[in-house]
This record gives structure tokens, sequence and C-alpha cells, in this order.
């Protein structure tokens, strides 16, 4: 019994890692995909930020219902 515990704890430890580190590296390739440009006005850069965050955001949600 406490050997089965032991191993659902340890495999719900290294579910949530594993997840966090497919985030991050999925939030790098975004952002590694869609550099901002160097010539663009505040504005732009500003809307460019907007739209990687709403980028992010969705992948998330699209990552957390995959998982039902």
């Amino acid at each position: 019994r406490k050997g089965r515990d032991m191993d659902r704890i340890l495999s719900m430890v290294i579910h949530r890692v594993i997840g966090r580190l497919i985030n991050r590296g999925v939030d790098a390739g975004i952002n590694r995909m869609t550099p901002g440009r160097k010539d663009a006005t505040p504005e732009q850069q500003a809307q460019a930020r907007q739209t990687a965050k709403r980028t992010r955001q969705a992948m998330r949600v699209a990552r957390r219902i995959g998982r039902f």
C-alpha cells in the first residue's frame, strides 16, 4: 500500500514537471518564431506583445483541453 502511494505521488510530481517543461518549450518556440522587428514603432511593438500573449494563452488552453 505504501509503495503504491509513493508511486502515485512521484508520478504526479513528474507529470507536473514535464508539463511545465513542455509549456516553457512551446512558449520559447513561439517567441523564437515571432521575433519582434527592431524598426517597429512602440505601438507596433505593444501590439505584437499583445498578440504573442494571446497566442501563448490560446496554446495553454489548447493543451489543457487536450488533457481531457
